[in-house]
């Protein structure tokens, strides 16, 4: 009798934990997925340290959807456009596996280009606002200091930028036509950002988007080792904690 209740109790603990697994697959693939921030090329939109939510519902779904971008969706399904100016995650056009986050600038027939440090949209040249110095440390506590600016798309969306220069690599491009079903990405710290301005990104396809980055639910800025239990209060950017993604 002790053996088949042990049996029975180890059985029910499977079910329980498969449940569970299957429970939370099922969240992150139908509604939200949680993401972290490994580099600065968001910044000062997103930190390095930041962990975020990651809406899937917001644009429908494709294969990338899906654990392991399995080919189970032909195309995309239930699509709503995303807008200019949304923070989204999309799948690496040249790997289909690697995730980038970046900022929607160039929509489906849109002229894009870079002169000068300037971002043109459609032949306009796009407002920017100064907004005073921007400093940052680096890993080795040396202070990086930027021009911060808002940035004013089109149909009037407002987004923070930062640049070191306005002749950095890509502060002069060519002018992009981005195809139908493509979409033009863009980091917004411009002069430290791998996006649609270099050929390794490109325009992205609309099957590769993941979702709309919504809201932060954790950062820490890397001053405490995982194992250094007595600063974790420290190392957490409370102020950041539960904020919108805009």
């Amino acid at each position: 009798m002790k053996e088949k209740n042990v049996q029975g109790g180890f059985w029910e603990t499977t079910k329980t934990v498969v449940y569970a697994v299957l429970i939370a697959l099922f969240v992150r693939t139908i509604f939200a997925e949680p993401f972290s921030i490994p580099s600065g090329s968001m910044i000062p939109t997103l930190l390095v340290g930041d962990y975020l939510f990651v809406s899937k519902m917001s644009n429908g779904y494709s294969r990338h959807s899906l654990p392991l971008s399995i080919p189970l969706i032909k195309g995309r399904i239930f699509y709503t456009e995303p807008k200019r100016g949304d923070v989204l995650v999309f799948k690496m056009p040249s790997d289909n596996r690697t995730d980038y986050i970046k900022r929607l600038i160039g929509l489906p027939g849109d002229r894009i280009q870079v002169k000068e440090g300037r971002l043109y949209i459609n032949g306009n040249m796009i407002e920017r606002i100064p907004e005073g110095e921007y400093v940052m440390r680096d890993a080795s506590g040396k202070a990086i200091r930027f021009e911060k600016y808002t940035e004013i798309l089109p149909e009037g969306f407002k987004h923070p930028i930062i640049e070191i220069s306005d002749e950095a690599p890509f502060d002069n491009t060519e002018e992009f036509v981005v195809p139908e079903d493509h979409f033009f990405m863009m980091g917004d710290n411009r002069d430290n950002s791998l996006d649609s301005r270099s050929v390794k990104v490109g325009f992205v396809p609309k099957v590769n988007l993941v979702g709309k980055a919504k809201f932060l639910f954790f950062s820490n800025d890397g001053s405490a080792a995982w194992w250094q239990i007595w600063k974790w209060p420290m190392a957490v950017r409370w102020s950041r904690l539960f904020n919108g993604i805009k």
